[in-house]
């Protein structure tokens, strides 16, 4: 186990040898002051489109990247100029990097060969790290007989054979169909209870940044958006990358007016008029909020059907089982919300007038200038 100390990591390309040109710091890839403390044992999840930078700062922590600017700890020693091999860090890749002419056996075990570990240390270790992963009957195959799932599995057990301080995964089940990435996300979870490791783990996809992490760290154009807990990431975004990115589907955004009346505050979508809870009005006061044109954000199983609210008309209805996602249209504006299937039964079709509500206590506000949420979380 170990702790990690990003300070002020930044990471500029100045060069592409892929495309023999130069290459600017807006370029995607290129990562900018980028400030995190891991915790020892701790689970941090970078999350981001592609090209935000986040597997770039996992190469950086694994040294396969220069640091431009910044510092980089592991367990208090400054690590920018050491070695990967002198690291103590584990990496799992997307591609499986499996070698195909040895067996799994000899796949998990060649790090503690090269290591020189004795035979009798090798085998306990591997054979450990399969009992672990559920994956003994195969140690004697080839990788072509085997799934992605048993692949990655392999993959992940040939890293944590060398019980590293730090283990790095970068998008490990991006290869995987829907129901193997499901196996896998409950596989290293309980791995994670298993094994005593730093994880820091890198996805584009947020439902396994969700499951997964202990922290969240949401990130755009190289520049850290916000990090916190799943569920704080989820309820107080920070701004309105991180409303669209978490959740799904994503958060309905709507051209707002906030105004001000005396103490109270009012928000007006589209005519349909509320007046904010207390606790949201005393801290718009305590920031010095006044009437002002705002955007606000309101996610799809908080927007309601009643009798009395925006006026919309059903585009698409789309059966999910246990629900309904309607797809609204409100002349220009485009929303969705979410209905029990049972609620919905013989209702609801395609071209339908529908309103729509919803409470306040569930507006999210943001500047319309910045995109900040006007109501930041302070933990």
């Amino acid at each position: 186990m170990a702790t990690l100390q990003l300070k002020d990591i930044t990471k500029i390309y100045t060069n592409d040898s892929r495309e023999g040109r130069k290459a600017s710091s807006e370029e995607k890839g290129a990562v900018r002051h980028f400030s995190l403390d891991i915790e020892d044992n701790e689970f941090i999840v970078l999350v981001g489109p592609s090209g935000c930078g986040k597997s770039t700062t996992l190469r950086m922590i694994a040294g396969l990247e220069d640091i431009t600017e910044g510092e980089l700890y592991i367990d208090g020693k400054l690590m920018n100029d050491v070695a990967p091999k002198d690291r103590d860090i584990a990496m799992v890749f997307q591609n499986y990097a499996l070698y195909p002419h040895m067996t799994v056996y000899e796949n998990m075990a060649i790090s503690l060969k090269l290591r020189k570990a004795s035979k009798e240390e090798i085998d306990r270790k591997v054979r450990e790290a399969a009992d672990i992963l559920g994956i003994t009957e195969y140690l004697n195959s080839r990788p072509k007989v085997l799934s992605g799932g048993q692949r990655q599995r392999v993959a992940i057990g040939r890293a944590i054979v060398r019980d590293p301080k730090v283990m790095l995964m970068d998008e490990p089940l991006s290869n995987l169909d829907a129901k193997l990435r499901n196996e896998m996300r409950s596989e290293i979870i309980k791995l994670r209870q298993r094994i005593n490791t730093t994880f820091v783990y890198v996805t584009h996809d947020q439902i396994e940044a969700m499951t997964l992490g202990d922290r969240v760290v949401i990130m755009k154009d190289g520049y850290i958006q916000q990090i916190g807990t799943p569920q704080e990431v989820y309820d107080h975004p920070a701004n309105l990358f991180v409303a669209g990115f978490i959740g799904t589907p994503e958060m309905n955004f709507f051209d707002s007016a906030l105004e001000k009346d005396g103490e109270k505050y009012y928000l007006d979508t589209m005519g349909y008029r509320i007046r904010l809870p207390e606790e949201t009005e005393k801290k718009l006061s305590e920031a010095g909020i006044g009437s002002c044109e705002v955007t606000s954000g309101i996610r799809p199983d908080h927007l309601r059907v009643e009798e009395s609210g925006i006026a919309s008309t059903v585009d698409v209805r789309e059966m999910m089982g246990s629900s309904v996602y309607l797809h609204l249209s409100m002349g220009d504006v485009n929303a969705v919300t979410i209905v029990p299937s049972i609620t919905a039964a013989g209702k609801y079709q395609n071209g339908s007038s529908v309103s729509i509500g919803f409470d306040p206590e569930v507006v999210h506000l943001f500047s319309r200038e910045t995109g900040d949420n006007l109501i930041p979380f302070n933990g």
